[in-house]
Parts: structure tokens; C-alpha cells; sequence
């Protein structure tokens, strides 16, 4: 466009996209989940060296404590070998070679293919996880014990909001005694409720035949859910520091028949269970994470493994755990580095607020974190919706905000796209020159649609219009939006006749009224 020409011939372009606005659900999403990351980066090429050789030399020569008979058996016969002090150890060469045969990039499946994301690389996606037994009750805001209903409604309430590209578990039903029918309902309560990738975890590995029992039947018949498995699990293999935890490691024998993908968790405490200083930790959990691969990898070469080096922190003056501040935002960015630096699919854990309420501290905590793993290139975000009180509760209405912070940190991922048509030279010019101003200007139209996140909660009225409505605020505002989503009716996740089989066979402690 030239500093002469008129505005003729915007006119229909401009109403076309009017138009398109208009139509129900035409507005694009600018930001959707799996933007590229790695913006950020808190550790030069050299620290990570540094950090994966100390790592290395860990496991080749200090080794692992604590192992089971049958593990030490792979083990040996996978290559590791045991040192003076009958500590399982794996030279780096074996290591390395166990890193290059792990998947790289692979699906998680949803129930619904629509779901379906493709993990690895520097794709960053955002999702839930925790195991709080405590929920923020949506009506007294005060904290109860969670049940395996809050399981149901959390799930339901994941499965509306479009930025979580998956589901796990963020609470556990403290209403079920008998601990293979707590994992049983909860295996449940996520296929109930959303019919995007979950994710769970097993209390003893007499559950995970049973639970893959119900999940064969939800995706319709024996062997079904090997085929495309909807369901990640979630184990936490490693006693910190350097030790397996036998219970963990027996689940991990189990769940990999299944074919089902391990998202195998490192949840040592800087301070108490690992290193204060930072790049200490990193070495410890580095190593720590290495020695999970090589478990699974003992049981089932190859097998579909996330990378989760998940640093958490203690606050050094109490002792009690901090799931939020600079130290763990900045340790969980170098964690997810250090797995884009290995090539492996990899995963952190932040929005841990040690906030109660739903309040500014809240707000600030959890972005700072979600922000700090996402442009730091995590492939795969857990904790970042929800989660209150230092992982021991989670709150409904957090969870909601939470998924609208996250398409802002998408957002902010993304970055700019620098080409001839975003800069714009000639309608800059064209502008200048003819209206003085860019509202409603084909460019400006375009850009609205492209680059620019509309929030749905967040208030953005003048004060005299936000007065006028009644001084919302966020915590009210969200509570509305979630009390809509969960009074709707229930989708038909589960059909009527499995859910019926599903009922005789399991002990299902979720009323069918409830959902």
C-alpha cells in the first residue's frame, strides 16, 4: 500500500471478518498448547555439561542403594554392574546407549483422537497432576478432605478447559479406605470425566491389573487399551538420595505389560534430600532420573518414558516443603533443559502456590513457575493447574484461572513472527498518511484473529463499569464459570451398558446421581 491510496476495497474484507467473528467458535485460538520453548535459558551449553558428566560419574561409580533382588537380576543383565559396596551401578557408555534407544517424540492418546498430542522436542504443554488430600470446598472456602467425588468433578471440570492438553489426578480420595479400590475409583473417575490423555498412579502394583481391566473395558474389550493407551502412569521410583523404592519399582514391573507410558518421577528436596546449592541438585536428580530410565529400561527396553526431574525445594529456615519462589522456578527450567539437551521427552512440575486463598500471592507464584518451565522448553508441565498449599490441597476455582494464566504463557512463548507482513512498512505508511490511526484496518483485523488472546475471566473494564457490575473479582468470577461447567449434564464418556459391567464388577464409590 502506497502513502496515496484511499481506503476503497477494505470495506468488504473488513465485513467478511466481521462476519467470521460472529459465527460461533470462528474466533482462533493465538496460543493453543504445544507452542516452542526454549527462550529461556537459565544454563549455558557448558553448565549442562558439567552437570551430566557429574551425573554420569554418579551413577558409574557411586551407584544405587536398595535394590530389589529382581531388579538388581535386569540390571546385571542389561549391563550395570555392582561396586565394592554392593551398589548397583551403570557405566556411561551403557547409559548413553539406553538414552538413544528411548523414544524421542511419541503420542499421548486421548480417548478422543481430537486429544491426541504429540510430545518431544520443544513442544510445551501444560497439564495437571498432584495428589492433595485436602480440596478447597467451592462453597465455604474452606479446606476438607478430598474424596473421590472431587476426583470425578476435577476431571470434569479439566476436560472443559481448552488450554490443559491432558489430565491427571490432582487429588485422592480420602474417602476410600482400601487402597486397590481408591485406585480403582480413580481410575474411574478419569474415565468418567474427560476424554483427554490422564494420567494416575498405583499404590501397589496388585492395582494395575485390575484398573487396566476397567480401562480395556471402557475403550472396548481385552487388549483395547494397549492398542492406544489413554493413560499414563505416574511412579516415583527413586528414594532420594540414591536409593529405589521397592514398592515403586514392583508397579513399574507391572505397568510396562500394559504398554502403558511411564512419566517417571525425580521429587528430591533441595536441602534435605539433595543438595542446597542448585547445580548440586540438578547432579543428584540428574543422576537420580537416569537411574529410573535404566530400571524401566531393565524390564522393558525402549519403553515410552517421560523424563521427569521434578527439584523441589525446602524452605531451609522451617524445613517444611516450598512449592513455589525463584529457587524452583529456575531449578525445573534447567531440568527441562537438561532433558532437551538429552534428547528425551521431559517433564517439570510447577504452579505448586504455597498460597491458601485465591489471592495475589497465589496469582504471582504460579506464573512465575509456569512461566520459567514453559520458555525454558518443558515438553510437559505438571502441577500447573489447581494446586494450593504446597501441593497439599487444590481448589476448583484455581484450577480455572490457572488454565487462562496458561494461554497467556503460551502466548508469551510463541513470540513474534518477524516477516514482511508483520512489520507492516507500507501500511504503516498507509495509515500515516490516510486515516491517521489503525482501527479497523485490514492489518489490524488480521492481527486481531492471529496474535492477540482475549482473556475470559480476567476482568478489563474501567473502574466505573467494574463498580457498576459489583467490584468482581477473580475468586468470584471463576467460582461462577465452575459451578456452570460442573452442573451441566455428564458427557457420555462411559456408556450406559459399560458403565453398568463396570459397576458389578468394581466397587465404584461415585454416584451415578453426582456426575
Amino acid at each position: 500500500m502506497t502513502a496515496t491510496q484511499s481506503r476503497s476495497g477494505r470495506g468488504a474484507g473488513r465485513a467478511a471478518r466481521h462476519k467470521q467473528r460472529q459465527t460461533k467458535g470462528a474466533m482462533p485460538h493465538p496460543c493453543p498448547p504445544g507452542q516452542i520453548g526454549g527462550t529461556f535459558q537459565p544454563l549455558s551449553e557448558q553448565n549442562m555439561i558439567d552437570i551430566i558428566d557429574a551425573a554420569y560419574r554418579l551413577l558409574e561409580n557411586l551407584g544405587m542403594g536398595e535394590v530389589p533382588d529382581y531388579l538388581e537380576e535386569a540390571a546385571l543383565e542389561l549391563g550395570g554392574h555392582l561396586n565394592s559396596d554392593g551398589r548397583l551401578c551403570f557405566k556411561r557408555e551403557l547409559v548413553e546407549q539406553i538414552i538413544a534407544e528411548t523414544p524421542k517424540e511419541f503420542t499421548l492418546y486421548g480417548r478422543d483422537p481430537k486429544h491426541d498430542i504429540q510430545v518431544g522436542g520443544k513442544k510445551v504443554y501444560y497439564g495437571t497432576a498432584g495428589a492433595a488430600v485436602q480440596t478447597l470446598d467451592i462453597e465455604t472456602q474452606l479446606y476438607r478432605p478430598s474424596t473421590v467425588q472431587d476426583c470425578y468433578d476435577f476431571a470434569k471440570l479439566g476436560d472443559k478447559l481448552d488450554n490443559l492438553a491432558w489430565f491427571s489426578r490432582t487429588c485422592v480420595g480420602t474417602d476410600v479406605e482400601d487402597i486397590t479400590e481408591a485406585d480403582i475409583n480413580q481410575a474411574y473417575a478419569l474415565c468418567s470425566g474427560t476424554s483427554k490423555h490422564v494420567g494416575t498412579s498405583f499404590n501397589v502394583a496388585a492395582s494395575v491389573a485390575p484398573a487396566m481391566e476397567l480401562f480395556d473395558m471402557v475403550a472396548g474389550g481385552p487388549g483395547k487399551f494397549a492398542e492406544r493407551p489413554f493413560c499414563k502412569c505416574h511412579l516415583t521410583s527413586i528414594l532420594s538420595p540414591m536409593r529405589y523404592g521397592e514398592d515403586a519399582v514392583e508397579i513399574a514391573r507391572e505397568v510396562v505389560k500394559y504398554n502403558m507410558p511411564i512419566n517417571m518421577i525425580i521429587a528430591a528436596q533441595a536441602g534435605a534430600t539433595a543438595p542446597a546449592p542448585l547445580a548440586g541438585m540438578l547432579v543428584q536428580t540428574t543422576a537420580e532420573a537416569m537411574a529410573a530410565l535404566m530400571m524401566i529400561n531393565s524390564f522393558s527396553r525402549g519403553h515410552q518414558v517421560i523424563f521427569s526431574n521434578w527439584p523441589f525445594v525446602v524452605d531451609l529456615r522451617t524445613g517444611s516443603f516450598s512449592g513455589s519462589g525463584g529457587e524452583i522456578s529456575v531449578l525445573n527450567a534447567g531440568a527441562a533443559q537438561i532433558a532437551n539437551y538429552l534428547g528425551l521427552v521431559g517433564g517439570v512440575a510447577t504452579s505448586m502456590a504455597d498460597a491458601k486463598a485465591v489471592d495475589a500471592q497465589m496469582g504471582a507464584e504460579k506464573t512465575l513457575s509456569a512461566a520459567a518451565a514453559g520458555l525454558a522448553g518443558a515438553n510437559l508441565v505438571y502441577e500447573s493447574a489447581g494446586m494450593m498449599a504446597s501441593l497439599l490441597g487444590v481448589s476448583f476455582e484455581a484450577m480455572m484461572l490457572d488454565d487462562e494464566m496458561i494461554a497467556n504463557i503460551q502466548r508469551a512463548i510463541r513470540g513474534f513472527e518477524v516477516n514482511e507482513e508483520t512489520i507492516g512498512y507500507d501500511a504503516i505508511v498507509g495509515h500515516v498518511m490516510n486515516e491517521g490511526h489503525f482501527l479497523g484496518g485490514d492489518q489490524t483485523m488480521g492481527s486481531m484473529l492471529r496474535d492477540y488472546y482475549y482473556p475470559k475471566l480476567a476482568n478489563r473494564d474501567n473502574p466505573t463499569i467494574w463498580a457498576e457490575s459489583g467490584s468482581p473479582d477473580a475468586w468470584g468470577t471463576a467460582k461462577v464459570k465452575v459451578k456452570e461447567i460442573l452442573s451441566a449434564p455428564r458427557e457420555d464418556y462411559v456408556d450406559a451398558a459399560t458403565d453398568a459391567a463396570i459397576r458389578e464388577r468394581f466397587n465404584i464409590y461415585i454416584a451415578p446421581e453426582n456426575m
